[in-house]
């Protein structure tokens, strides 16, 4: 599949699924630690509605943390903007051509895919991303991207139990495929996603 095209369609199926989430929803917690539903929204959107100078500057408020900076970012916009205005901004930005400082398109394509999987998977939403979209990143998970992004994969190999794929070595993680995307982007799951002996290391407390 296009890259292209699996973006603006998971932005689109994105911003359907926010619209059907109830208020209590939008301030429940996701698997991002310290934000709520509304703030992962409002970073979602956030390179669709600032331009490069503005980002620039705040990166420079924040002494060039960029963590620091986007985590200032989400929660003063979504204290400010509506439900639905957020939608809209996902929605509206489907063609969008914003791409994280590394990693293209697949990290576009990443960036949306992930943080939909930590709205629905802590709201427990039974949404399944297409098995293309799933595999344009499981092709690009390395060593290097799992340390980027704080997971500890030491001496564990993710094997998935729904697609032919695996990754790394030593004890096995199983799960479906959407999960161990997030364990390799150094998520903690809720009880009852994963199996296997290291399984506890990877569940939320």
């Amino acid at each position: 599949m296009n890259i292209s095209t699996a973006i603006a369609a998971e932005r689109t199926e994105l911003a359907a699924m926010l619209d059907d989430l109830s208020p209590a929803q939008w301030d429940a917690p996701s698997l991002c630690a310290g934000w709520r539903v509304r703030e992962v929204a409002a970073h979602m959107s956030m390179g669709f509605r600032y331009r490069l100078p503005h980002l620039a500057l705040e990166l420079l408020k924040a002494r060039g943390d960029i963590d620091r900076m986007a985590d200032r970012r989400a929660r003063q916009d979504a204290a400010i903007l509506s439900t639905a205005q957020l939608i809209s901004a996902i929605r509206d930005n489907a063609r969008h051509p914003w791409k994280p400082p590394v990693g293209g398109s697949a990290a576009a394509l990443g960036h949306d895919v992930i943080h939909g999987l930590d709205i629905t998977i802590a709201l427990g939403i039974d949404r399944r991303i297409p098995d293309d979209r799933v595999r344009i990143l499981l092709d690009a998970i390395s060593s290097r991207t799992a340390r980027f992004f704080g997971a500890d994969l030491n001496g564990v190999q993710l094997r998935a139990d729904d697609l032919d794929w695996s990754f790394g070595t030593g004890t096995p993680l199983i799960g479906s495929a959407q999960d161990l995307l997030l364990v390799a982007y150094g998520r903690k799951l809720p009880p009852g996603h994963l199996r296997g002996q290291t399984s506890d290391r990877y569940v939320a407390a």
